[in-house]
């Protein structure tokens, strides 16, 4: 398999992380897309991903799956033994539920916030900004933030009592933040402790270097 993607970014950090918790680093190959220079936004990478989104998976056969969640599906069922994505039909509904509340309260705002309330990835790359917009989603990540902190003062885990999916998502909207320099407000403090406890897990300590030649 082959992973389109760049190494510090906060969506190919949750395929990466969900890589490094299957024990799946071995069957795969990095390929870097440079963000900076906007080659995501180029023909060549387009033809993989109509989005212009990373990362992609892509396959032997040729099939190309993109987007974070869809790609942690397929490398969770590749064993036969999902634990990212949920064994059970409840465990699948809140997983899924949590995350894609991480990422519409925080991940993808703060992405809106980073590309149109700041300079982003350049005049180059940002075509058209809006900067009020941004900085409503900035807001919108706080609010989330505030969110998640609630949600983990009453469970160790986003999604309840395991690490998951969900975990993974909130944890790219964390490495976001910390890249646009929006902090998490210090009296979220079942948060940070959440945080804390991911960054020591080596799935995300080892995310950027896993790329990097042994």
């Amino acid at each position: 398999m082959t992973i389109h993607d760049w190494s510090t970014g906060p969506y190919p950090a949750r395929v990466r992380i969900a890589l490094a918790e299957k024990n799946l680093q071995s069957r795969v190959q990095f390929v870097s897309v440079d963000l900076w220079k906007g080659e995501h936004k180029k023909p060549a990478f387009l033809a993989k991903n109509y989005s212009g989104t990373l990362p992609v998976l892509e396959l032997d056969d040729g099939t190309l799956i993109a987007e974070c969640t869809a790609i942690t599906e397929y490398l969770d069922a590749l064993d036969g033994a999902p634990v990212l994505t949920g064994r059970t039909p409840r465990e699948k509904g809140a997983i899924h539920m949590m995350s894609k509340r991480a990422e519409l309260e925080l991940l993808d705002a703060i992405s809106v916030y980073f590309h149109h309330a700041t300079p982003g990835l350049g005049p180059d790359v940002e075509i058209y900004q809006n900067a009020e917009w941004g900085l409503r989603q900035r807001d919108k990540a706080l609010r989330g933030m505030a969110y998640f902190d609630a949600v983990l003062k009453q469970q160790p885990f986003v999604a309840g009592a395991f690490f998951s999916m969900a975990d993974i998502t909130l944890i790219g909207g964390l490495i976001f933040a910390g890249l646009v320099e929006l902090a998490v407000p210090a009296e979220y403090e079942a948060l940070h402790a959440w945080y804390a406890r991911m960054n020591e897990r080596p799935s995300v300590k080892n995310r950027v270097t896993m790329s990097e030649p042994a």
